[in-house]
Parts: structure tokens; C-alpha cells; sequence
């Protein structure tokens, strides 16, 4: 038997009860909350309450699971994704967890393991972010006080805005632009007298609904229906008019304001028993739609005259649905963002407006819509709300306020409602953004569902349903779909030839043939879409290419891989090897990922080719293609670079890397990162040795195929004069396909052939 020491059994006992019982501290509830400019409801940073002091958490272990007990703990029914790299902005103040472990089933993020509070090794740039289900669960006060962003409106007692259509024409009218002017307040639809109403106050309302600009319109005719109603014994309006719970007594707008609730406005008269609208009768609102929402071509006529000089063309970049993204203006010539210092509700409104949109529903700061590449244009832009183009507002030059492209403003603007998402479906998917597609249209007079042929449906096309649906971007476009049951009432083909240029509102507006043709049938080869929230945008370098270009005169011996992998001209198959060299168009690429998606193989490692003689694995066979054009467009040189190490070769200060080759990792391109390949390694060329002196077009497409979904495709097309006298090359004006204004590239091209007598 062994005896103890005196006393050892109760120093045991309290180390057995310290470790059995875990401190209450540890398990006491914390709040969260979501930070960061805010976007829809439950999208944002992940910051925690904890000892007093709000904290981020490290986005090292973080997965699908802890975003699922974060979402489920401020009150949400699930997750949707979860983000890394400071996708929401960066935090203040302690990060409080790191490597944080769930399994699902936890009731608070305190519960999930962790290194403990306030241990990590890092820094604010790797904060998580959640992205969770917009339904709350039932019965439940989410444990967070969510961050205000730019432009929000408080306090709102005015909830919605509408126009009730009175006339036929305006009934059948779609998107709904004139009738009578109903408020949502307090929970109740009110009419708005109009007596002493005004044209700014028609504006904001328009604005509101999506609509650029209000329209003046006679009411006359309104006033003899409104007095035909009252006089009506069988109508309720009489009785309904006389209690002032019916109206909204007075507003008045100056005509800026984002929002109707901004507006000075009297619900009640301020008498007690005067009466909200004597003598009046409900407002009549006209609106003007922008020219994607009119009829007909879609090319309005803007009949707003601009002072010449003030217009800078304004443009919406790497937003997830129409209407919103990322602002780029054109000056001096050339596409650039605006930074956000004083960035606001009014000066976003003016560019929704331009656009052909209402006013702002928010002013995004801290780049939420991705950073842009090139210059920064302007900074501190003010508006009074009035104007018509940004370019009529204050603003000063970024480069004089130390502007960065971490600091890109955004917008989301007002739509005017379509109903464009009741005409199109996916069904038979595992979630809600996969499935088969499935159109309603007129069949034989009257509508009725059906499938889309899947022969030569596309990624653009896929993008067109999924921004019709409102579920973002198309990740994969299907021709194929024979594991997706669709709906039984929708199994006939009545769509085919689909051809979409990608900016289409609707599915309805892309070309399709007139009486439908699909040998293949339908059924499993109807077209299918997956949709994701958010998408890569890869953007080359140019100004790199420019300075790295230059030609070598390569020895054939050297060149075997590269001639296995149809990396030379096809006159190098009957040189006499390994005699003679080839003369090589050498350059530098560097890829960027502009998006808020990593940029990935569609391939997984599993099927990645393995090439024998260079000894490393293709993830994407032609990543880039290279093309040397004659000045008319003919193709005299080509090469292509296949993708054996996609990879974060650097990334901003902030941002970690997170996708390396080595040791047969995993590949691709974080958001925010860009990968680059020297000109020194295999196949970063053109084979130029078969082409004669003169001046040419060296262009370089990223992602040719279209294998991997992108936000925005207009901007893979790279492109420089380039001229060649036998023995030297000059690379200049080196320009992605949308970085310029058509006028300045056209005026490029023009002067060049010029200079070469090719008129």
C-alpha cells in the first residue's frame, strides 16, 4: 500500500476539481456583432465582446462550421460562406481568437476551441468575416449591435415607397412609373395629399424607386376620376378620405435627398381637428426610366443637357448585381477609381443617376466592391445632389491626399422593380443557386414553363440567369444536367440557340432562336447554371509588359520541352534540331485578381496533367494566349503559357498568401493578390522568328476559354503597339481592353496606321 505525504491528497483533490470544472469566465456568453461598411443584413467582419473590449477573431482555422455557430449565435438560421483576409475591412482593438475549432453544434463561439483569449500570432489583416441566411430565426434578439456604414438612413418612420397604378396603360406597364404615391408608415400604406406638393419632392420619390429623373405630368384627368370616385355610392373612398389615419398631410424635399424620409414631412395636420387633405386628392408621380429600363432598343435619348467639358463617364465594376459596384470614372482619357475620403449618400446618388438609375441606397467605403487597378482620379468628392454628372461636382485630385486603392468607393443604387426573377428558375439543385434553368414564356398564346437547350450554352449566359435571379454570378454553366431532376410541368425544350452578351437584364433579351431547335432533346441535356455570391476578376499588368519586353535568340537545344509543349512556331518542326535557334518575344506577366473571389483551377489536383519533360503539373492548359496582329487584324505569331503554378507570388501589405506551388499545393490567386511569370522561364514568349519587320498589335488574353468564371470578362484582353525592325522591338501604349475611353484607343490605332500608310 502507498502512503502519502500529509496534505498531498488535498492538493490533488483541488487540481482534479480545477481540471474537471471549467472556468466560468471561459464559459460566460459573448456578444458578437458584424462589422465593417455594411452590405445586406448579416454579411460583415466577425468581431466579439469579451472583458469589456470589442475584438476581431483570426481567420487561421476558421471554416464553414464556426461561421455556422457565429451566424446561428447573432440569430440567423444559417451560414451562406465565411471570408478571410480582412475581406469586411480591417478591425481595431485585440484579436481575440485564433484557430478557432467548431463542430457545428455549439450554441456560442466561446464553446468552439480555440488558442485561447487574446493568444495569436496575427494581425488585423487576416480578420474573418460571415456571410449568414438574410432570415432571422424566429423568436430570437440577435446578440449584436451591427456597424452602421456610410449612408445608412436611421430612425426611419417611413419604411417603403410605391405607385399605385390608376390608369390602364400604367397597369400593364412594367417597370410601374406613374400613378398614385403610397407611403409605408408605421406599418401602414398612406396616401400623400397633394396639395402643396412639388417637383423635388417627385424627384426624390422617383429616385427612390430606381428612376433617373422625374417626369411633369397634367393631373387634370386624375382629378376627374378622383371627384367620379367620390360621387360613386358604391365606392369607399369618401368614407376612407376623411379619416386622416388615410393620408400623409405635407412633404417637403429640395429635391437631393437619397430617401423620402430625409424629407421635412408632417404625417397629422397640426391642428387636432383639421382635416390632412381638404379639398385634395392623392399625388400623382410620372417617372422617366433609364435607357436599359425603356422599351424598345434600350437606347434612350438623354434629353439632360451637360455643360461640355464636365462630363467624365462613369462606369459600375465587380458588383454582384446590377446596380452596384465598384465606380470608375474616365478622365484625361483613361479609366480610374475614386477614392472614399468624404465619399457620401449625395455623391453616390449622382452617379446612380448618370447611370440611368434612382439615387443611392448606400455609399460603400474601404474598397467593399474590390480594388481597382491604375490611377485614382479623384478624392474628396462633394456634391450638392443637383448635378448630372460627377464631373460637375467639388473633388481634388487623389494624388495630392496619398489616396490607395484600399480605399476604392462603391455604390448600390435604386432599382426600378421588373419582375424579372418570376420568368426565370433553377430546379432539382442541392441548394437554391444551382439547378436546371427553367424560362416562362408565351407558348402558343399563353405562357408556360419550360427547359433550355443545352447545346452551346455558355458561362455567358449562365451569368445573365443568375443575375436575373439575383444570386450573383454564374461559377460553372451546364450543358449537361442529368443528375438534376427538373420540374415535371417543365420538361419541354422551349428555348434554344441561346446567345447572351452577358450585360442582359433577362434571359428573355439574348437571342434565341424563333421556333425552337434542339436535336438533342432536352431532358439531360438542358442547360444548367451554379451561382455564387462572389467572383475572381483576373486583370493583367500592362505597364509590365511594356517595360519587360525584349527579344532572345534561343538555341534550339534549349528548347525541347518547350517545342513538346507547342510552345514554338510550326516551322520549328522541320528545322534540323538541335542546330539553328529560334527568335523569341520575351516579356514579364503579372496577373491580378481584382474580384472578391479567389481566383481557382476549375480542375481539382486530381486531375491536373503532369508534364514529363518540364517536370511539373498543368492545373489550366492555356491560362494566357498571345497573339501578334498586323495593324488590320490578321494573326501573324501566336504562344500560350499553361498554368503549372498558379500561385500568390505577392500580395499587398495586409494581406497573406495563401496559395503556393511548392510540395504540390494547392493553387490559385487570393482577392487582392497577383501572380507573376518572368520572362525567363519556358513559354513566357512569342515565337517571332518567321515574322517580318514592321508595326504590329501584341494582345494577351488571361483565361481565353472562359474555363473559370470571372466577374467581368471585358477587361482579360491586353493589348500594346508594338513595332520591329529585324533586330530590336519597341513595346508603348501597352493598355487593358477597358482601361481607355473607345475614342482614345480608336485615336491610337488611327495615328499608328497613319504612320504606316495603312489608311
Amino acid at each position: 500500500m502507498m502512503v502519502m505525504p500529509a496534505g498531498t491528497s488535498q492538493v490533488l483533490l483541488v487540481l482534479l476539481l480545477c481540471w474537471v470544472a471549467p472556468s466560468r469566465q471561459e464559459l460566460a456568453p459573448v456578444q458578437l456583432r458584424l462589422g465593417g461598411p455594411r452590405g445586406p443584413a448579416g454579411e460583415g467582419r466577425l468581431e466579439v465582446l469579451y472583458q469589456g473590449r470589442w475584438g476581431t477573431v483570426c481567420d487561421d482555422g476558421f471554416d464553414f462550421h464556426a461561421a455556422t455557430v457565429a451566424c446561428r449565435q447573432l440569430g440567423y438560421t444559417a451560414a451562406i460562406t465565411w471570408t478571410h483576409s480582412a475581406t469586411y475591412g480591417q478591425g481595431e482593438g485585440p484579436i481575440w481568437l485564433d484557430n478557432v475549432r467548431c463542430g457545428g453544434s455549439e450554441g456560442s463561439l466561446a464553446e468552439c476551441v480555440h488558442n485561447g483569449w487574446g493568444i495569436s500570432d496575427c494581425h488585423h489583416g487576416e480578420d474573418a468575416g460571415v456571410v449568414c441566411s438574410g432570415q432571422r430565426l424566429p423568436g430570437t434578439s440577435p446578440q449584436a449591435a451591427t456597424s452602421g456604414h456610410l449612408g445608412e438612413v436611421s430612425g426611419l418612420t417611413l419604411e417603403e415607397v410605391r405607385l399605385k397604378p390608376i390608369l390602364a396603360r400604367a397597369k400593364l406597364s412594367m417597370p410601374v412609373m406613374e400613378g398614385a404615391v403610397e407611403v409605408k408608415h408605421n406599418g401602414r400604406w398612406r396616401q400623400v395629399c397633394d396639395a402643396s406638393w412639388t417637383r423635388n419632392n417627385s424627384r426624390v420619390v422617383c429616385g427612390m424607386l430606381g428612376f433617373p429623373r422625374e417626369k411633369h405630368i397634367n393631373t387634370s384627368f386624375y382629378r376627374k376620376l378622383w371627384d367620379r370616385k367620390l360621387k360613386d355610392p358604391n365606392s369607399s373612398l369618401k368614407t376612407l378620405s376623411q379619416k386622416n389615419s388615410f393620408w400623409v398631410h405635407k412633404v417637403r424635399c429640395q429635391g437631393s435627398e437619397p430617401h423620402l424620409a430625409r424629407c421635412p414631412m408632417q404625417v397629422a395636420p397640426p391642428a387636432p381637428r383639421q382635416h390632412a387633405c381638404p379639398h385634395g386628392m392623392h399625388t400623382i408621380v410620372s417617372c422617366l426610366p433609364g435607357p436599359a429600363f425603356q422599351k424598345g432598343t434600350g437606347k434612350g435619348k438623354n434629353k439632360n443637357k451637360i455643360t461640355p467639358g464636365k462630363v467624365l463617364p462613369v462606369r459600375l465594376r465587380a458588383g454582384t448585381h446590377v446596380g452596384e459596384g465598384r465606380v470608375e470614372v474616365l478622365r484625361h482619357g483613361q479609366w480610374g477609381t475614386v477614392c472614399d475620403k468624404q465619399w457620401d449618400l449625395a455623391a453616390a446618388s449622382v452617379v446612380c443617376r448618370q447611370l440611368g438609375y434612382g439615387t443611392a441606397k448606400q455609399a460603400l467605403v474601404g474598397a467593399r466592391m474590390g480594388q481597382g487597378l491604375g490611377p485614382i482620379h479623384m478624392s474628396n468628392v462633394r456634391c450638392t445632389g443637383h448635378e448630372r454628372s460627377l464631373g460637375e461636382c467639388r473633388f481634388q485630385d487623389a494624388e495630392q491626399n496619398g489616396c490607395r486603392h484600399e480605399a476604392d468607393a462603391a455604390v448600390r443604387c435604386h432599382m426600378p422593380y421588373m419582375d424579372f426573377k418570376s420568368q426565370v428558375r433553377l430546379a432539382g439543385g442541392r441548394n437554391p443557386e444551382e439547378g436546371v434553368v427553367e424560362v416562362l414564356v408565351p407558348v402558343q398564346g399563353r405562357l408556360q414553363w419550360g427547359a433550355v437547350c443545352g447545346a452551346q450554352w455558355g458561362l455567358n449566359e449562365a451569368m445573365v440567369v443568375c443575375r436575373q435571379l439575383g444570386l450573383g454570378f454564374a461559377s460553372h454553366a451546364l450543358q449537361e444536367t442529368w443528375y438534376w431532376a427538373g420540374s415535371p410541368d417543365a420538361s419541354r425544350v422551349v428555348m434554344s440557340g441561346v446567345r447572351c452578351a452577358g450585360t442582359e437584364l433577362a434571359l428573355q433579351q439574348c437571342q434565341h432562336h424563333g421556333p425552337v431547335h434542339c436535336p438533342s432533346g432536352g431532358g439531360r441535356f438542358s442547360a444548367g447554371v451554379t451561382c455564387t455570391a462572389h467572383a475572381p476578376d483576373l486583370v493583367m499588368n500592362a505597364q509590365l509588359v511594356q517595360e519587360t519586353a525584349y527579344l532572345e535568340d534561343r538555341p534550339l537545344g534549349l528548347l525541347y520541352c518547350a517545342h513538346e509543349e507547342r510552345c514554338l512556331s510550326r516551322s520549328a518542326d522541320n528545322m534540323q534540331w538541335p542546330y539553328g535557334h529560334r527568335r523569341l518575344l520575351r516579356f514579364s506577366s503579372q496577373i491580378h485578381n481584382l474580384g472578391r473571389a479567389d481566383f481557382r483551377p476549375r480542375m481539382g489536383r486530381h486531375a491536373w496533367t503532369w508534364h514529363q519533360c518540364h517536370r511539373h503539373f498543368h492545373s489550366i492548359e492555356v491560362f494566357t494566349h498571345y497573339d501578334l496582329l498586323t495593324l488590320n487584324g490578321s494573326k501573324v505569331a501566336e504562344g500560350h503559357k499553361a498554368s503549372f503554378c498558379l500561385e500568390d507570388t505577392n500580395c499587398p501589405d495586409g494581406l497573406q498568401r495563401r496559395f503556393a506551388c511548392a510540395n504540390f499545393g494547392e493553387q490559385g490567386v487570393s482577392v487582392g493578390c497577383w501572380d507573376t511569370y518572368r520572362h525567363d522561364i519556358d513559354c513566357q514568349w512569342i515565337d517571332i522568328t518567321d515574322v517580318p519587320p514592321g508595326s504590329y498589335t501584341f494582345q494577351v488574353v488571361v483565361n481565353p476559354k472562359h474555363e473559370v468564371a470571372e466577374s467581368d470578362f471585358s477587361n482579360n484582353v491586353m493589348r500594346c503597339q508594338c513595332k520591329y525592325d529585324g533586330q530590336r522591338v519597341w513595346m508603348h501604349g501597352c493598355h487593358t481592353s477597358d482601361a481607355y475611353g473607345a475614342d482614345v484607343v480608336s485615336d491610337l490605332e488611327r495615328r499608328e496606321r497613319l504612320a504606316n500608310n495603312l489608311v
